[in-house]
């Protein structure tokens, strides 16, 4: 089976794009983990399936799904869901603003500008939800207990202050990402603050490993540090890949970044 595909990335997390009706009809998690392999397929971080919406009254202007590069399924991708726009943009959707349906909920997103291939948008994140125990929980691990913030930005986030990044930190976020505390296993960012309103940041993300940016780890780590009064907004966070931008009003998160379309063609399942 011969499956249509275009690639890209936002802030260098990349991502595989494919209508939904051009996608096999079974077993897509073999189908995810094939396409994404960055040896024998194409190679990306996650897959995403596009769909129209079922009638025109839809709160939505497309469906997305989203599978990690393990196969497993995601709730959302900030970064991913950029991309998706830009691909619905580039295929003939006329309006600037995109209205998403994702596995946490619409998401609404706004082109601010183009060049070519390369869209911004400004991106709704949501309200950032934190767990009972609040900004601080003493998570047990091998090395001992870790002070992190354990929060919900439509996918599970484990979000971990540091001083800097001269440690395992990969390591830490393998033991951290399949913790008994999460049944069903987390992201996991480490950020470490640099002023009122810069972080810098690090990602690990479940089901893809380590990502050079992530929309949502930035969210939780920017939440997380405004909970433990370290930041406030706007929010530039520092990336591997580049800068993120983040503003928060009323506490609902809005992200701005970057997505660009760099490649095509077909793959062969």
């Amino acid at each position: 089976m011969k499956i249509p595909f275009t690639k890209a990335h936002g802030a260098k997390n990349d991502f595989l794009l494919t209508w939904s009706k051009e996608a096999p009809t079974q077993n897509l998690r073999e189908a995810a983990i094939a396409i994404c392999d960055r040896h024998t397929g194409v190679g990306a971080d996650g897959w995403i399936l596009i769909s129209p919406p079922v009638t025109k009254a839809s709160e939505y202007d497309f469906a997305i799904q989203l599978f990690n590069s393990d196969g497993s399924f995601a709730e959302i991708s900030g970064n991913g869901t950029r991309c998706a726009a830009a691909f619905v943009l580039d295929t003939g959707f006329e309006k600037a603003d995109v209205r998403l349906l994702t596995g946490a909920g619409v998401k609404r997103l706004r082109m601010l500008g183009r060049q070519d291939l390369t869209y911004t948008f400004e991106m709704e994140m949501g309200s950032p939800e934190l767990t009972p125990a609040g900004p601080a929980f003493q998570l047990p691990l091998s090395s001992g207990p870790r002070d992190v913030t354990i929060l919900d930005v439509g996918n599970p986030q484990c979000a971990i202050p540091v001083s800097d990044f001269e440690f395992d930190w990969l390591g830490v976020a393998r033991e951290v990402e399949a913790h008994a505390h999460f049944p069903n296993r987390t992201n996991v960012s480490f950020f470490r603050r640099i002023d009122d309103h810069t972080l810098e940041a690090r990602f690990y993300e479940r089901g893809a490993g380590e990502t050079m940016s992530s929309g949502t780890g930035s969210t939780g780590a920017a939440a997380a540090a405004v909970a433990r009064g370290m930041v406030s907004s706007p929010i530039l966070v520092l990336t591997p890949a580049g800068p993120l931008n983040l503003r928060v009003e009323s506490g609902v998160y809005s992200m701005v970044g970057p997505a660009e379309i760099v490649a095509g063609g077909e793959f062969y399942l």
